[in-house]
């Protein structure tokens, strides 16, 4: 110890503490040099938190295959090598919602995705077959198409049965792949056929706008280059324009109902014309094959085709983002600036016409 001539204990020199008043807390230290966090501050340390903390988790199990596919599906990376099957089996591939090209990861229904794992099951010479799950109400010409296409390509190279089962609903579009396959059942409060095309609604505004004493000027460089246009009524020509695209989309239609079912051209179109059948109905009519449970479909493609021995594997699309959407959902505000985008969005989709094997009718 060292002390002054006096014999006295030097005393240090401490900061003055100052204090401040806060309405959370009434006397809090004031740190000095410390910056003041805004109001949302918390919150973004928090999902910083959660973040590090799944992804260390995560990490720490990674030699679980089943840690290491969330955290890949949380990321939005999830692969072909998720279905890595070590025997023989029958692949349940889920189909369900309505059915885009647009992969939006948030959906239940992934273009994109199914038709990966199509690709992968008629590679895979563990797989023995395939079930489609079918739940949708249809969707896009052009997606529908394409994963039919492919369905009969995993058909014809491999030479598997192809069953179909239809849950609650297998319409318009979901009908069309399913005509793809060997053998169709149908849940006993399944709804089905739709079997038809449709541009959707376009809107005549232009009345309205005259009264109100709105005038609207569009340049084009023809004069069917801007049919569609909700202040524009649609001309004889531009109608005729239209249905054109709808009779020739119709025309597939009924060509792929003629091949998958053996049926007739007159018989298809008779059954053709949009309306909706319950299942008792679509039987009767030779639209599927038995009324029943995907357990029904499952032992008769056992039975006929010998795979008593297969396992069943249900290949199921999970939306990708559930782990962000959820982390980005604590950031995003319902304000103005969304509202204005929203609305944006609407009067953009009502001057676009998509033409789709789509139900209107929906279960």
């Amino acid at each position: 110890m060292n002390y002054d001539n006096n014999d006295e204990r030097k005393e240090e020199k401490k900061e003055p503490q100052v204090y401040t008043y806060d309405p959370e807390t009434i006397y809090r230290k004031k740190e000095p040099g410390r910056p003041k966090r805004g109001p949302q501050g918390w919150k973004k340390g928090l999902i910083i938190f959660l973040i590090v903390a799944i992804v260390v988790v995560l990490a720490g199990v990674g030699c679980n295959m089943g840690a290491s596919r969330l955290l890949r599906e949380s990321l939005g990376t999830a692969s072909a090598e998720d279905y890595d099957f070590s025997s023989d089996y029958i692949g349940v591939l889920e189909i369900h919602g309505a059915m885009s090209s647009d992969s939006d990861s948030s959906s239940t229904y992934n273009q994109s995705w199914l038709i990966t794992r199509i690709d992968q099951m008629k590679n895979d010479p563990l797989n023995q077959g395939m079930i489609l799950s079918v739940d949708t109400p249809g969707g896009e010409v052009y997606a529908i198409d394409e994963l039919y296409l492919k369905i009969k390509e995993y058909e014809d190279v491999t030479g598997r049965p192809v069953y179909t089962y239809m849950e609650s609903m297998a319409a318009s579009g979901g009908y069309y792949i399913s005509a793809a396959t060997d053998r169709i059942y149908a849940n006993r409060n399944c709804w089905t056929g739709s079997i038809g095309v449709t541009i959707g609604t376009i809107y005549d505004i232009s009345g309205f706008l005259e009264k109100m004493g709105v005038k609207t000027v569009t340049i084009n460089s023809g004069v069917n280059k801007g049919m569609g246009s909700s202040t524009e009524p649609l001309t004889q020509e531009q109608k005729e324009i239209y249905q054109s695209l709808v009779d020739e989309a119709y025309d597939q239609f009924i060509g792929v109902v003629m091949e998958g079912r053996d049926m007739s051209e007159k018989k298809a179109r008779k059954l053709g014309d949009g309306r909706i059948y319950t299942a008792k109905q679509a039987e009767k009519n030779g639209l599927i094959d038995e009324i029943g449970t995907l357990d029904d479909a499952i032992r008769d493609m056992e039975k006929n085709f010998e795979l008593e021995d297969c396992d069943v594997q249900n290949i199921r699309y999970t939306p990708s983002n559930s782990l962000f959407s959820f982390l980005s959902g604590l950031t995003k505000s319902d304000d103005a600036k969304s509202q204005y985008d929203q609305l944006m969005k609407l009067m953009e989709e009502n001057e676009t016409f998509t033409i789709t094997y789509m139900s209107q009718v929906r279960k």
